[in-house]
């Protein structure tokens, strides 16, 4: 039987640069490959068609294990599988030492959906598609009590495949793909990397434009977070490459609407009237870059210590392979070297052999990684059920402790954070008296009604203010001094246009706003690193929080990039402010719902 093979020809814009307009009427045919290559199996030495690095070896260190995923190791030693199809978590030993596990796994724990796996502080952490669990590990392997932590993450379309891990800082990351190939998303948590809270009380977009980073990790020396990212299909068998990116807070990845280097997805428009150019203006580039569809896995970090001598801060990702190419890509294992500043300098293949030579057919699919505490390297092959281990001839010792430093991530956290609000910064100071403000849901130092609230609808209110003369454009920051970022940013809007006195509840949650009075009105990041109205949502039973609806007059429009935080807005509006001035609005959620 031969590999399927089906060849599109999309009819798609002459020019894919971010800079050519949205209007370009030129076309052109772009040849996209459906090419699903042959699932054989490569006989009963499963490792023998393997092909690794001189100096490494390759065998088998468990089988018969149906559709393994992702892994985990245990400070005992113990391998934790996730098995998609199986919707359970298996759990492995090598008591003897004789690099095979040992007798039949155990099973943990059953959920449909499961996916994402991690271990942390003697707590086994799991997610599906919408859910991330925990429970305590006993001194059997087995756990304790399942706790639910979140229940309520977005639908997940067309990537269900969800993984977690626990930063240096001792939070929660999850990496949260998109539901679809390109488009303008309905959830602004798709399409992101969340930061949560252990406990999963609090969270937080840390990035976003993001499509799919199944795998990520901590760099062992810098701490500085870094992922693999799935690019988007049908744009021909070499777009979009694979993207290694430092994923920092805040930062905006490109998806839907640019990749690479600021190209433009040419399927896809940013909405609002937005030009490509000014998205890709506002998008991070990646740092390196691999071949299309490749469909990176789990990465993990080698710490050094038991393995190649040279390997201490490479990274090591499961390639999966491609449908949507020809000839096809992946299949492997991939090695991404680091150089001593902690920047990846180059992907190369590690373990291949799980795809025939001419091209056709495939012998397993790379898709777990993990570094076991001899340092040999764990891979899974979850078409065949195979965990297979790579060890190095004459290495010594055991792996270092994966030890990464906290100070990137939590300084990065610790932006905006404990400072005064608007009108008590100097930014604000104006030149007259102060405006009258007023919501139409509650009045000043009343409560805000429940549907504002994340709580209820999550939309926003509706708002008006006195005129001022002379005004060019109006601003809003909305604040809530009582939060845990203190103060919690709710909403920032700039541009509003210097004929609009009101707000209709309920604005989109979008960068640009369009239509009569809304015309041109720009929306900012909220500390939930959303884009838009974030709804008050104090913990539950803690005392009303006060909301600060503070709007300023300005002498200008303001030039800020897409996204731009409320730092950046007080620092295009100082020296420009009229007038000035809030109404406040009160929140709480019983404990009990």
């Amino acid at each position: 039987m031969k590999a399927a093979l089906l060849a599109y020809a999309l009819l798609l814009p002459l020019t894919a640069a971010a800079q050519s307009s949205p209007e370009d009427d030129d076309k052109r045919p772009v040849a996209a490959h459906f090419y699903e290559l042959t699932p054989r199996k490569p006989g009963a030495d499963f490792a023998a068609s393997l092909r690794v690095p001189r100096g490494y070896r390759v065998g088998v260190w468990a089988s018969d294990l149906g559709n393994a995923r992702m892994l985990a190791v245990a400070p005992d030693g113990a391998v934790y599988v996730s098995r998609r199809s199986e919707a359970d978590i298996v759990r492995l030993v090598d008591a003897d030492g004789d690099g095979r596990a040992d007798g039949p796994p155990t099973v943990i724990v059953n959920r449909p959906g499961l996916h994402g796996l991690t271990i942390h502080g003697g707590q086994l952490y799991f997610m599906t598609a919408r859910e991330v669990f925990r429970a305590p590990l006993r001194p059997d392997g087995t756990i304790g009590t399942v706790e639910t932590l979140i229940d309520d993450l977005p639908d997940a379309g067309q990537h269900l495949n969800r993984t977690l891990a626990v930063g240096p800082d001792e939070m929660l990351y999850v990496s949260v793909g998109s539901t679809c190939n390109a488009c303008d998303e309905s959830s602004q948590e798709n399409a992101t990397l969340l930061r949560a809270s252990l406990d999963g009380k609090r969270r937080s977009v840390w990035a976003s434009g993001l499509r799919n980073t199944i795998g990520f990790g901590w760099h062992p020396r810098t701490g500085e977070l870094w992922g693999w990212d799935q690019g988007i299909d049908w744009l021909g068998d070499d777009l979009q490459r694979e993207e290694i990116n430092r994923i920092e807070r805040g930062r905006r990845y490109g998806w839907p609407y640019v990749f690479e280097d600021g190209q433009r997805n040419p399927q896809d428009e940013p909405p609002g009237g937005l030009t490509a150019a000014r998205w890709a203006a506002a998008s991070t580039a990646p740092t390196l870059m691999h071949v299309a569809h490749s469909a990176g896995m789990q990465w993990a970090f080698h710490p050094g210590g038991g393995f190649g001598p040279d390997v201490g801060g490479d990274a090591f990702v499961a390639l999966h392979g491609s449908w949507n190419r020809k000839p096809a890509s992946g299949y492997e294992l991939a090695r991404v070297r680091f150089d001593s500043a902690g920047r990846p300098t180059r992907v190369e293949s590690f373990v291949s052999g799980f795809m025939s030579r001419d091209g056709t057919s495939q012998y397993g699919r790379p898709c777990g990684v993990a570094v076991l505490r001899d340092g040999s390297l764990l891979l899974s092959d979850d078409a065949n059920g195979i965990l297979y281990r790579v060890s190095y001839e004459g290495a010594a010792g055991r792996a270092a402790p994966l030890t990464p430093p906290a100070g990137p991530m939590r300084e990065q956290a610790a932006r905006g954070t404990d400072v005064p609000l608007a009108l008590a910064r100097p930014e604000t100071a104006a030149r007259g008296a102060p405006i009258a403000v007023a919501a139409d849901a509650f009045a000043a130092g009343g409560t805000i009604p429940r549907e504002h609230s994340e709580y209820g609808l999550g939309i926003s209110p509706a708002l008006h203010w006195a005129a001022v003369p002379g005004a060019a454009s109006y601003a809003i920051l909305v604040e809530d001094p009582d939060g845990a970022a203190r103060p919690v940013v709710h909403w920032l809007a700039w541009n509003i246009p210097a004929g609009t006195r009101a707000l209709p509840a309920g604005l989109q949650e979008r960068d640009r706003l369009t239509g009569g009075a809304l015309e041109g009105m720009m929306q900012g990041m909220t500390t939930r690193g959303t884009i838009g109205w974030y709804g008050p949502r104090p913990p539950l039973g803690d005392r009303p929080h006060a909301y600060h609806v503070q709007v300023l007059a300005l002498d200008r429009q303001v030039e800020l990039p897409l996204g731009a935080t409320r730092d950046q807005l007080l620092a295009a509006v100082a020296g420009h402010v009229l007038a000035r001035g809030e109404t406040v609005g009160r929140f709480g959620e019983p404990a009990a719902r």
